[in-house]
């Protein structure tokens, strides 16, 4: 583990030194500071405006950097040559992959924690104080913060054994289709198809559920979540990133790098 730990450490470091993480991070700040005119514009519900802008900016944003830096953990350092000579060291090839994925979602927490803070400052502008309902804005950022550690999984899954092209286009792909899990398991085809209807449901079993981390709703009226959710949403995360990433170590350990 301590290997694991100093590739992720070095990961974390590089994705630091990334000019574009910066300007993605930007963006998203600039996003949440905008909301606060758009709220200004709309009178009565600037506090929900800002909430909902804010955290569909973090959302989208975390996303762009999980998937686009996630695919290229594994492609990058093949081809730098740097893959080669790290692993004719004492390091394993799954310590490998555990230390890119824990650097890049420990990345990921560093800048929600940044756009996140500065969403709580545009709503200090607007309001003038926090409220204790505002604390579900937390928590709809640590959702958010563990559905994008599926998304490295995935991302980092798909890099072992595709180019970065196919690998983005397959993690966006499992993406979208994980935001209709549920709708998949209650739909109900014009032919009521026994098999059709058993795939799809199947289907929705293996996919990432990435709907239930979807409280965007409940943050920006400042309803409050239940820990049941908190506890089961975490719990889902780690076991289904765990999943993946043995699978991703052992395909990695399949493939001919020379």
């Amino acid at each position: 583990m301590k290997r694991a730990a100093a590739v992720a450490v070095n990961t974390f470091r590089e994705a630091v030194r990334d000019r574009v993480l910066y300007n993605l991070v930007f963006f998203a700040l600039l996003m949440i500071a905008a909301a606060i005119f758009v709220g200004q514009i709309s009178i009565g519900i600037e506090e929900l405006v800002i909430k909902s802008l804010g955290l569909s900016a973090i959302s989208i944003i975390g996303l762009l950097i999980a998937i686009f830096i996630g695919v290229g953990l594994v492609y990058k350092e093949m081809d730098k040559r740097t893959l080669y000579a790290l692993l004719a060291k004492p390091v394993r090839r799954w310590e490998f992959l555990l230390g890119k994925f824990g650097g890049l979602v420990l990345t990921l927490g560093v800048n929600l924690v940044a756009m996140a803070a500065g969403l709580f400052v545009a709503l200090l502008y607007v309001k003038h104080h926090l409220e204790r309902p505002d604390a579900a804005v937390i928590v709809a950022v640590y959702f958010i913060w563990l559905k994008l550690m599926l998304v490295v999984a995935l991302a980092l899954l798909f890099s072992c054994f595709s180019t970065p092209l196919l690998a983005i286009l397959y993690t966006s792909a499992l993406y979208v289709a994980g935001l209709f899990v549920m709708d998949m398991r209650t739909f109900h085809f014009a032919t009521e198809s026994p098999a059709a209807v058993w795939l799809l449901k199947s289907l929705s079993y293996l996919l990432p559920n990435f709907e239930n981390f979807d409280v965007m709703g409940a943050a920006t009226h400042g309803r409050a979540i239940a820990g049941a959710l908190i506890l089961q949403n975490t719990e889902y995360a780690v076991v289904y990133s765990a999943i993946v990433l043995v699978v991703s170590a052992a395909v990695f350990s399949r493939r001919n790098l020379k």
